[in-house]
């Protein structure tokens, strides 16, 4: 699983961020890769769209939904961006230390075994 080490905690998520207005879903997905992650990826399928509110993140002042997509690999060498301290891969049974705020393990596991089965359903609170 790609993930990268956030500076504004210091623990690690999935690349994502804010939803910039004018860009598709797939479009901020791809951005925010290259952007976390320093690699070119292809957006490919939802996995997921949940509520923050349903799940074990810690309260924030913003009300927010995540979406999760599936991306593949094209082109680059992973490397830091503006917001991140580092980036890596990991078996899905090693994470590291997660940024509660941002991806929970239960929702990560989730969403490997849809990317592994296409049969199981988008993930909709």
């Amino acid at each position: 699983i790609l993930m990268v080490k956030e500076k504004a905690d210091l623990k690690w998520a999935l690349p994502g961020g804010w939803a910039d207005v004018g860009y598709s879903p797939k479009e901020i997905a791809v951005k925010e890769v290259m952007e976390e992650a320093g690699i070119q990826v292809k957006a490919m399928r939802l996995l997921g769209l949940i509520d923050k509110k349903c799940h074990e993140h810690p309260p924030f002042v913003y009300y927010s939904y995540k979406a999760f997509i599936a991306c593949e690999y094209e082109s680059g060498e992973i490397e830091t961006g503006p917001e991140t301290l580092d980036v890596g891969f990991f078996p899905v049974d090693q994470l590291p230390e997660l940024s509660m705020e941002r991806n929970t393990e239960s929702q990560i596991l989730s969403m490997v075994a849809r990317y592994k089965d296409a049969s199981i359903p988008v993930w909709l609170d």
